[in-house]
């Protein structure tokens, strides 16, 4: 169960706003698929959606994330130890009918988001109150992208989600072999561009056990729940990193920090990071730390 504690302060002291599950599985439902991107960093695509299969059944959400990944959304009020492979059955069903999913996406995103879907990264999100320990270590022994999401109600209008367990079905095999040899990328040396994606990829990965990287063809992504960076690959002089911080607080340098909510970029975030050197790296990684608070 979370451990954390919430207080309302008032000039005569702090109470404790104390946490509550739903009064049912589908006011969660609800709510997290009326607002499902700012929540989940999902688009929406479809509620209770029938699956034609022998055994039947019913996808509690579906949608698309950031990188145009197959999303699976399943909702548990309690503790419910089936939710995980409930979960893969219905992912099981989505890879074999990827035409169905495709039909779906394109009715309610068109064409162009349609073409683009993320085949080799589908995600199931679990929303419960509470997981067991046993849940945690079971996402482990998957291979597939598995978020487990606790979420609690707070008084009357505020409501809290945990990422308890993320892990992702794709491993970087250049960073096992690094690893494997007993290496490392940060050497008090100059770096060549490929060393310096490597050091930015170990600096993103290592910023918290929750940390996700899904690949697409012009950017890798790092996420929690959501994206909280994306590092596309190395031009002739430089290498080039998107942040979900708020340009606005951050002070920009020219060189090195740019705000592009207004200009395209491949990936999200509208901070954009140019990093040239192992300097460049070491004053990006503040930059990281607040992006990933942000996700």
């Amino acid at each position: 169960m979370s451990s954390l504690k919430l207080f309302h302060t008032t000039n005569s002291g702090v109470t404790e706003v104390l946490p509550r599950l739903a009064e049912a599985e589908a006011d969660v439902q609800d709510l997290i698929e009326a607002h499902m991107e700012t929540m989940l960093g999902v688009r929406f695509l479809a509620s209770e959606y029938v699956i034609d299969c022998v055994d039947g059944g019913r996808i509690d959400s579906l949608g698309l994330d950031e990188n145009n990944a197959p999303v699976i959304v399943e909702y548990k009020r309690g503790t419910d130890a089936g939710v995980i492979n409930q979960g893969l059955y219905y992912m099981a069903w989505l890879m074999a009918h990827k035409n169905a999913f495709r039909s779906l996406v394109r009715d309610r995103l068109g064409a162009p988001a349609a073409s683009q879907i993320l085949w080799s990264a589908p995600r199931l999100i679990c929303v419960a109150g509470d997981f067991t320990r046993y849940d945690a270590h079971a996402v482990h022994e998957h291979r597939r992208s598995i978020d487990l999401v606790r979420y609690r109600y707070f008084g009357s209008d505020l409501i809290g989600l945990e990422t308890v367990a993320s892990v992702t079905g794709h491993t970087s095999t250049r960073r096992l072999r690094r690893r494997a040899a007993g290496t490392s990328p940060a050497r008090n040396r100059g770096w060549a561009l490929p060393e310096l994606a490597e050091a930015v990829d170990e600096a993103l990965l290592g910023l918290g056990d929750g940390v996700t990287r899904v690949q697409r063809k012009q950017y890798a992504a790092y996420q929690r729940l959501r994206n909280f960076a994306c590092v596309c690959p190395p031009q002739q002089t430089k290498l080039l990193v998107y942040l979900k911080a708020d340009p606005k607080s951050v002070d920009l340098v020219p060189g090195f920090t740019r705000d592009v909510t207004e200009v395209g970029h491949h990936g999200t975030g509208d901070l954009e990071l140019q990093l040239r050197t192992e300097r460049d790296l070491e004053r990006a990684q503040d930059l990281f730390r607040l992006s990933y608070a942000a996700a």
